[in-house]
This record gives C-alpha cells, structure tokens and sequence, in this order.
C-alpha cells in the first residue's frame, strides 16, 4: 500500500474510532475491571488534555484549529485546555509548556515551530510521563522529542506541491511572503516552493514581512514587486495573502501576477472563487485540532496507538473549481 492510500486508511480508520468511542454505552463495572489503562476506570471526564500551540483562537488559521479541539473534546467528553502566547514568542510558548507539565495533564498537545526554543519543555513532558502528540509544525522532529504522533502536513512536500502547480500555471520568477521568518515549517514551505520552480528553471525570492503592521506588509510587498518584477507570488497564511492582494490591486496587477496562498479563510476562498488567487494550499486545519484529542482519549482509555509517525492531513488543493463547495464548509468554521 503505497504511503498516500496508507495516510488516508489511518485517517479514516480514526473518524470511524472517534465516532464509535464517541457513540459507545458507558461500560459497566465488569468491563471497566477487564480494562487496563487506569483513565477508563474514572470515566472520560476525568480526562484533561491539554494543547499549547503557537497561533492565537483569534486568528482564522487557528481558530479552526480550535473548533476542532473543541468539538472532538465534545465528542471523546473529556477536558481539554487551549493555550497560546499572545504573538509568536517562543520563550512565552515554552513557559506555557513548562506550565502545563506542572499541572500533570492526562495529555499534551504541542505546535513546534521552532524545536530548538522548545525542545527541553516537550522533553520534560515526555520524561515526565506525559503523553505528547505535536500538530501543525514539527513533524520533521516529533519522533526524536519522543512524540507519540505528529498530526499535519509535511511542510517542505506542501511548498513543493504549490511550487510544482505555479510552475504549470507558467510561473518563472516569484515572490515568497514569510510572516514568520525562524519559523522553521513556514522556511520549509518557502524552500520547497523554490525548489520547485527551480526545477524548471525559476527562482524565488523570500519577502519578509510583519503582518501586525498590514500596510508595511502591504508596502514591503509592492517594493519587492518593482524591485523583482514576478510573474507569481505565493503567501504562507491568509494574513500575508490579504496585503499581498491589495499590494497588486494598488498597483493595477490583479490577474497580472498570479497569486496562491497556504490555508483558508472567507476572503481567500472568495478570490480563489472570483479568481484572483489560484489556489490555497489546504492542510486541512481542523483535523489537526481534532485528531489529537481524539488519539490521547484513545491512548488514554485503551492503550491504542498508531504505526505512523505522521498522520497527514494536507497538502488538498482548493482551485476555482471546487471553492464555492468549500466556502459553505468555511461558514461552519470547520474548514
């Protein structure tokens, strides 16, 4: 079984447990005794999953990724806690990792954008006895972290894939926003999309911007347009699609220079739809939320674990062609 047909038989196999467990009568007290990990026996609700990620509820990347943690605890009827730093700071995120082990959850889940600011907390988790899974970012070191699972898309593979489709679309010379430059999974997908286009002769210049400042985004942005003169652009996150597209429409080169993004979010999906951005790269977020959650109750109740070290969830392409289907699933905030 090759590795894609493999990644979508876990996946599968998971929704199907997560609604089996989540359907399941409440066991009796013969079954709990036959049951070996200790969880079980107090009930699910006694069950405290904690998650510290790098990216804020309030932002639409993750508040995504928060409906899916909290509608899987909602579904597994265990507690779950989501925290985040208040900007990308990793020496925040790593006290709220040390925190959260000093609590002694019955789960931890962790984002690693940047391992070597975070890798002493995850491991004090993991000797300490805590389950880890990692989301999002940092699949390229979950294992060695001592990390159950990594649940994501493989970031280097998602910036190739986009790199491979410009390239089709005629793209030579293009322009990369990174919003996070250090953030090793956003330097992951800027260098697989160079590669790419290098391949078949293009190159890539990485722009970076502060996307807590839109109009020096949006002005970086247009500077780098004359500076490089692009046939392409792609953004690594909605936020930096946003500046990017007015950047063109200030400078008239709307359709001109095409245009694609990594994640979702309404006004994406509506200029993938009207066709002013090629297509968004979909690590389809929700999952990372959700799958989580749904592996520690598992793990927690009943020992299971799983034989990937990565359950993929992206990279999915939205094109012009499928957004309108993807917009109605965007308004219920799971997508």
């Amino acid at each position: 079984m090759n590795r894609k047909r493999l990644t979508g038989f876990v996946l599968g196999t998971l929704m199907l447990l997560a609604i089996s467990a989540c359907n399941q009568a409440q066991p009796t007290e013969a079954d709990a005794e036959s049951l070996a990990a200790p969880a079980q026996q107090g009930g699910r609700s006694d069950i405290r999953i904690v998650v510290v990620s790098h990216g804020q509820a309030s932002d639409p990347f993750w508040s995504v990724v928060k409906n899916g943690v909290d509608q899987a605890a909602s579904d597994m009827g265990v507690t779950v806690e989501y925290q985040a730093p208040q900007t990308f700071d990793m020496v925040a995120m790593s006290q709220l990792i040390d925190a959260a082990v000093a609590t002694d959850p019955d789960g931890l889940v962790v984002s690693i954008p940047d391992a070597t600011a975070l890798s002493d907390a995850i491991r004090a988790a993991v000797d300490a006895g805590i389950p880890v899974i990692s989301m999002n970012s940092g699949s390229d070191v979950a294992q060695e972290l001592g990390i159950l699972a990594h649940v994501g898309q493989t970031e280097y593979e998602a910036g190739f894939g986009g790199g491979e489709r410009m390239a089709t679309a005629g793209v030579s010379n293009a322009l990369c926003i990174n919003q996070e430059v250090g953030n090793v999974s956003l330097d992951l997908r800027c260098q697989g999309f160079a590669d790419a286009l290098a391949e078949s002769g293009g190159s890539v210049e990485v722009i970076a911007v502060d996307l807590t400042d839109p109009i020096d985004a949006q002005q970086r942005i247009g500077a780098a347009m004359t500076a490089n003169n692009p046939d392409g652009i792609l953004a690594l996150g909605p936020t930096g699609a946003a500046p990017a597209l007015a950047a063109l429409e200030e400078t008239g080169q709307l359709g001109q220079i095409q245009l694609a993004t990594f994640d979702l979010s309404p006004e994406v999906l509506e200029s993938i739809r009207d066709g002013n951005i090629l297509f968004a790269i979909d690590q389809q977020q929700y999952l990372q939320g959700y799958l989580p959650i749904v592996l520690l109750t598992l793990f927690s109740t009943n020992l299971n674990t799983i034989a990937n070290d990565v359950v993929m969830t992206g990279p999915g392409f939205v094109t012009q062609e499928n957004a309108a289907q993807v917009i109605e699933l965007s308004a219920a905030g799971t997508r």
